[in-house]
């Protein structure tokens, strides 16, 4: 089995890439899908996110309300630091139970799609995963702020407040065992994705 840890910035269209690699053959185990079915109401998480940031965090239909806690933790590290040790373990502990039903098929191609996982590098309290390389999805800030003013309805600085807060580019690129550049179009991106498919089934080889 070979396992990818898939990152990249806001805006860079990891999405994409993760979605062109499953079409290819690969498993994706997506870490902000999991924490969004963890969340659901009735689940631990979702019960342990309610008593630490009080009823305001809940929506009118009685689901978590997304929006309310990134604005209560943007700014806030304590509270930040609260919501990770609520959500990290219980996420991590999924992942790896999702890794261990595909250990069975040697050939298997697994992508760890972990948003932050640059970021976690620098976390002693984020879950850690056996990866065999890692694939960062690259493209200039400027490119990822016109598509999340153009696809996501940011306007210019939320855009870039967003960028900031996760790790630099730099950062991501000196982690990275292999780039995708996704700055061009789809037709670009496609081919792309070809070398980058030949280059992971030959990780397990």
């Amino acid at each position: 089995m070979t396992v990818i840890g898939l990152t990249g910035g806001i805006g860079c269209g990891k999405s994409t890439v993760a979605a062109g690699l499953v079409r290819r053959g690969a498993h994706l185990i997506d870490a902000d899908a999991i924490t969004r079915e963890l969340q659901q109401p009735g689940e631990s998480v979702f019960e342990a996110m309610v008593e630490r940031f009080g009823p305001g965090v809940v929506a009118s239909d009685g689901s978590l309300d997304r929006a309310a806690v990134a604005a209560i933790v943007f700014n806030d590290e304590a509270a930040l630091a609260d919501l990770n040790a609520i959500v990290h373990p219980v996420v991590g502990r999924e992942i790896r139970r999702r890794l261990e039903e595909l250990t069975s098929d040697p050939s298997a191609v697994v992508l760890i799609d972990v948003p932050l996982l640059v970021e976690g590098a620098r976390d002693t309290d984020r879950p850690r995963y056996p990866m065999d390389a890692i694939l960062v999805v690259d493209c200039p800030e400027e490119t990822a702020v016109a598509r999340l003013v153009e696809y996501r309805g940011l306007n210019e600085a939320d855009a870039r407040a967003r960028i900031r807060n996760q790790a630099s580019r730099q950062e991501r690129l000196a982690r990275a065992d292999r780039v995708i550049d996704n700055s061009g179009d789809r037709e670009a991106l496609e081919s792309a994705l070809e070398g980058v498919w030949a280059w992971i089934r030959g990780l397990g080889d």
